[in-house]
C-alpha cells in the first residue's frame, strides 16, 4: 500500500513525505538516490523518462505523486530539450504507467502556463499561453498527463516557498541578514504558496479517490507583489523574534531587473473549484506565511 513520491528532496516533496504518510508507507525518490539527510532512497531521473515506467511497475504503489520538475526558468530558455524531457516527456511516461495499473497520478503545474495579462484570477478553463520554455514545457506535461487517460490530478500552483529547499522566503531572510537594503520587483502580482499547503491538499484529494480527477488551482487566497511578499516576510520574522532587524525593501520594476525568461505580470489563480471540492476555503497567504515562519 505504498505511495511513490518523485522529487522527495524538494520543498514540496519534503512536505509530502509527512502529509501522505497516513495513506501508507512512502517510497521516496530523488535523482541521486539520496535524501538530504544522507539516507538512501530510490532513483528517479526525469532526464531519463524511459526508466520511469519500470520504477512504477517494480514499486507497485497505490498512487504516484510527481513533485520533481525542471524549474530553472531562465536556464530553460537555452536548455529547451532538457526542460521538455523532465516537464513533459517524463510526466507522460508516469501517467501512462499509472493508467495501465489503474492507480491515480498527481502532477504539479504552474501559473506560468498563462501569459500574465489577466485582470482577475485565472480559472482552470481560461486560455493558456505560456511566455517561455518553462511554461510551455509544463503545459506540454499537463497535456501528456490528460492524454494518458487515467485517473489524475493536475494541481497548478505558484510562488512556492517553505522551510526547505531554494525559495524566495529563505533567500530574503539570508540576504536580508547581510544587507541594509534590498531591491525587489513590485509589478509582478501573485500568491505565495506554502509547500505544506500543497502537500496537505494533495493528501486530502487522494483520500477522496478517483472522483477528484482533473485540473485544480492550488494557492492560498489573496495577492501581493514580490516586494509586498518581501516586506511581509521581514515584518513577520521580526514579530516572531526570528531576526533583530529588517533591511529597507526598495520597490523596483521588472524592467529594472531583466531576466532571460519573461515572467507573468499577473498570475493569481482562482481556487474556487478546489474549495468547492474540498468543502472549505483556502487560507489567506499571510496566514500561511505566519505558519511557515512559526514552524
Amino acid at each position: 500500500m505504498t505511495v511513490l513520491v518523485l522529487g522527495a528532496n524538494g520543498q514540496v516533496g519534503h512536505a509530502l513525505r509527512r502529509s501522505l504518510a497516513p495513506l501508507g508507507p512512502i517510497v521516496a525518490t530523488t535523482r541521486s538516490g539520496a535524501l538530504p539527510d544522507g539516507s538512501a532512497c530510490e532513483i528517479a531521473d526525469l532526464d531519463r523518462p524511459d526508466t520511469l515506467a519500470d520504477l512504477v511497475e517494480r514499486i507497485a504503489p497505490i498512487a504516484v505523486v510527481n513533485a520533481a520538475a525542471y524549474t530553472a526558468v531562465d536556464k530553460a530558455e537555452d536548455d529547451e530539450a532538457a526542460a521538455f524531457r523532465a516537464n513533459a516527456d517524463a510526466p507522460g511516461v508516469l501517467a501512462r504507467a499509472c493508467a495501465s495499473r489503474g492507480i491515480p497520478f498527481v502532477h504539479y503545474s504552474t501559473d506560468y502556463v498563462f501569459d500574465g495579462q489577466g485582470t482577475r484570477p485565472y480559472r482552470e478553463d481560461d486560455a493558456v499561453d505560456p511566455l517561455g520554455v518553462y511554461g510551455a514545457s509544463k503545459l506540454a506535461g499537463e497535456e501528456a498527463v490528460r492524454a494518458a487517460g487515467g485517473a489524475h490530478l493536475i494541481l497548478r500552483t505558484a510562488w512556492v516557498y517553505g522551510q526547505h529547499g531554494h525559495n524566495f522566503m529563505r533567500t530574503m531572510l539570508r540576504v536580508g541578514a547581510e544587507r541594509d537594503e534590498l531591491r525587489v520587483v513590485a509589478d509582478q502580482i501573485g500568491t505565495p504558496t506554502p509547500a505544506t499547503l500543497i502537500a496537505e491538499v494533495t493528501a486530502a484529494l487522494l483520500r477522496e479517490g478517483d472522483a477528484v480527477s482533473g485540473t485544480y488551482h492550488l494557492t492560498p487566497q489573496g495577492e501581493t507583489s514580490w516586494h509586498g511578499f518581501a516586506e511581509a516576510i521581514f515584518d513577520e520574522a521580526i514579530t516572531q523574534g526570528l531576526i533583530p532587524r529588517a533591511p529597507r525593501v526598495v520597490a523596483i520594476t521588472t524592467a529594472d531587473y531583466p531576466t532571460r525568461a519573461r515572467r507573468p505580470a499577473y498570475s493569481c489563480l482562482d481556487v474556487g473549484k478546489l474549495e468547492r471540492r474540498l468543502g472549505y476555503a483556502m487560507p489567506d497567504w499571510r496566514e500561511g506565511l505566519r505558519k511557515v515562519l512559526a514552524g
